[in-house]
C-alpha cells in the first residue's frame, strides 16, 4: 500500500541512540509527516503520536546506495523494481540510484521518466535513475535536469548490457559539454578484450572463476580510471568513479581536501572490501563481477583508502542475475551479484570488530553521498530534513537464509553469514516501512537534488 506524502501522521522515538555527523548521543526524535520536527537530547515531553522506544538500539540516517541495478524494464526474470526496493528497506537503505543498463536502454528521457514513474508506482524507498551514454546521444544527454536526475552513466568498459562508449572523440564532448555529474563504470575495453581472448584460447569455455581477476586486471582499471581522471581535469568535469578495486587506481585520489571542495570523487563497494580472490576457490562464479574481486593487496589497500578518505562513498553495485545463469561456465555466467539487502549490517559487522568505527560507516553510507550528489534534505538527522531513519539492534544476531532473502534471484553470497546487528525498524519519509518486516505501507519520493 502507498500512502500520500502529505497525509498527516506523528511519530516520536524515544531513548534513541543517535549515531549522526560524527557523534553519539542520546535524544527523542519527533517525526511530523514526511519530516523530522524536533530532535531533543533533554527529551520530548508529552504524546508526539505513535511511539517507540529506541532502548538498546542505534538510530541512524537511512543508507543511499549510488549504485544498484534493479532490472527493470526487461529483464525483470532477475529482479523487480519493487522486489529490489524491498529488498533494500529491509536492510535500511531508504534511496536508490538505479542504473541505465536494462532493455530497452535508458538512453532518451522519454525512457529516462518511464522508469521515473515505474519507480513512483512500485518502489518502496526513494528513487533516481541515471541516464545511460551511447555514442550517439549527446543531444539527449544535454536535455538532463541537474535537479531532478542523479547523473549520467558512462560505461568506459563494457560490462552486463550494451552500452558501452569507446570514441574518445565522444567523451570529450561528453566531459565537456555535460553540466550534471557524470558517473562511470571504468575498464580499458582493449585490454580486457585481448586478455580474454587469451584465457578463452588457454582454457576455452572452461576458464577457472579466479582468472576472472587476472583478465580484467589491475593495468585494465588503471588505464581506464586515469584517462577518465584526465578528461575531467581538462574540462573541469564532475566525475564520479565508481567501483574501485585496485591499488594502483588510489593514486588517482585526493584527501587534502574536504568532499564539498572534490569535483572528482570514488567509490568502493562492499564485496571488493569483503571479499578476495581467495573466495573464487569457494564462491566461484556466484561473486564473479566487474570490476573484478581481486588479490588481498587490493582489498586491504581499499581499507586504507577508505580509512583516510581518498574513496568517499561505500556503494554495493546490487547487480542480480538467476541462480541458474549463475551456474554456466566462466564465459557466458554472468558479472553481478545482489547485495542490497545486507550491505549495512556486513558493514556494522567490521564496525563492531574495530575495523572501522560506526560514525566513519554511517559517513560513508548516508551522509557522503547525501553531499557527494549533492540530495535535497536526505542523508542526515537534522530537524527539517526528510525522515529516512533506521532503527538497528546491535545485540540481536541475525543469519542470512534462503527464507529471509527478499531478492527475487532468491540467493545471496552472503548465504549463512551471521551479522551481529539486526535491522529493527525502517522509516521512508516518516512511514514505517519495515518494522521486523515489510508492512507494505509505503510512501517513496524522487530523489531532488540541490544543484
Amino acid at each position: 500500500m502507498y500512502l500520500c506524502v502529505n497525509m498527516a501522521r506523528k511519530t516520536l522515538i524515544r531513548n534513541a541512540q543517535i549515531i549522526n555527523e560524527g557523534e553519539t548521543y542520546f535524544a527523542d526524535i519527533q517525526l511530523e509527516d514526511a519530516f523530522i520536527a524536533r530532535i531533543e537530547r533533554n527529551g520530548i515531553s508529552g504524546s508526539g503520536g505513535d511511539e517507540v522506544d529506541a532502548a538498546g538500539c542505534i538510530i541512524i540516517p537511512g543508507v543511499i546506495d549510488d549504485q544498484v541495478h534493479f532490472r527493470e524494464p526487461g529483464l525483470t526474470h532477475k529482479a523487480e523494481i519493487a522486489t529490489e526496493s524491498r529488498a533494500a528497506l529491509a536492510g535500511g537503505v531508504t534511496s536508490y540510484m538505479e542504473m541505465p543498463n536494462v532493455n530497452p536502454l535508458t538512453t532518451t528521457i522519454e525512457r529516462l521518466e518511464e522508469k521515473m514513474a515505474i519507480g513512483a508506482a512500485r518502489s518502496a524507498v526513494n528513487y533516481s535513475f541515471f541516464m545511460g551514454t551511447t555514442n550517439q546521444n549527446l543531444d539527449e544527454l544535454k536535455r538532463v535536469d541537474p535537479q531532478n536526475t542523479c547523473g549520467v552513466k558512462i560505461f568506459m568498459g563494457s560490462s552486463t548490457g550494451d552500452m558501452l562508449v569507446d570514441d574518445e572523440q565522444v567523451l570529450d564532448r561528453i566531459f565537456s559539454e555535460i553540466p550534471v555529474l557524470i558517473a562511470t563504470h571504468c575498464e580499458n575495453e582493449a585490454r580486457v578484450k585481448s586478455r580474454t581472448a587469451l584465457w578463452l584460447d588457454k582454457y576455452g569455455d572452461q576458464v577457472p572463476p579466479a582468472e576472472h581477476a587476472a583478465i580484467r586486471d589491475e593495468e585494465a582499471c588503471y588505464l581506464s580510471s586515469s584517462f577518465a581522471r584526465d578528461l575531467a581535469l581538462k574540462h573541469n568535469t564532475r566525475l564520479h568513479i565508481l567501483h574501485i578495486t585496485t591499488e594502483k587506481e588510489l593514486t588517482l585520489f585526493r584527501n587534502d581536501i574536504p568532499l564539498s571542495e572534490k569535483r572528482i570523487t570514488a567509490e568502493v563497494c562492499v564485496h571488493h572490501l569483503h571479499f578476495t580472490a581467495d573466495d573464487y576457490a569457494t564462491l566461484g562464479n556466484l561473486i564473479k563481477c566487474n570490476p573484478a574481486i581481486k588479490e588481498s593487496r587490493h582489498r586491504d589497500a581499499l581499507w586504507q583508502a577508505l580509512l583516510d578518505d581518498r574513496l568517499d562513498i561505500i556503494a554495493t553495485d546490487h547487480a542480480p542475475h538467476t541462480w541458474e545463469e549463475k551456474q554456466q561456465a566462466y564465459p557466458k555466467s554472468p558479472s553481478g551479484l545482489p547485495l542490497v539487502q545486507h550491505s549495512l549490517q556486513l558493514m556494522l559487522q567490521y564496525a563492531a570488530s574495530g575495523k572501522i568505527s560506526y560514525e566513519k560507516v554511517i559517513d560513508k553510507m548516508c551522509h557522503k553521498p547525501a553531499e557527494c550528489f549533492q540530495l535535497k534534505q536526505r542523508g542526515y538527522i537534522r530537524e527539517g530534513y526528510f525522515a529516512d531513519l533506521v532503527m538497528v539492534n546491535p545485540n540481536k544476531s541475525y543469519q542470512v537464509t534462503k527464507d529471509n532473502i527478499f531478492y527475487k534471484c532468491g540467493w545471496s553470497p552472503l548465504l549463512g553469514n551471521t551479522f551481529n546487528h539486526s535491522i529493527e525498524k525502517v522509516w521512508v519519509n516518516g512511514v514505517l516501512g519495515w518494522d521486523g518486516q515489510l508492512t507494505e505501507t509505503y510512501s517513496p519520493m524522487r530523489l531532488q537534488f540541490d544543484r
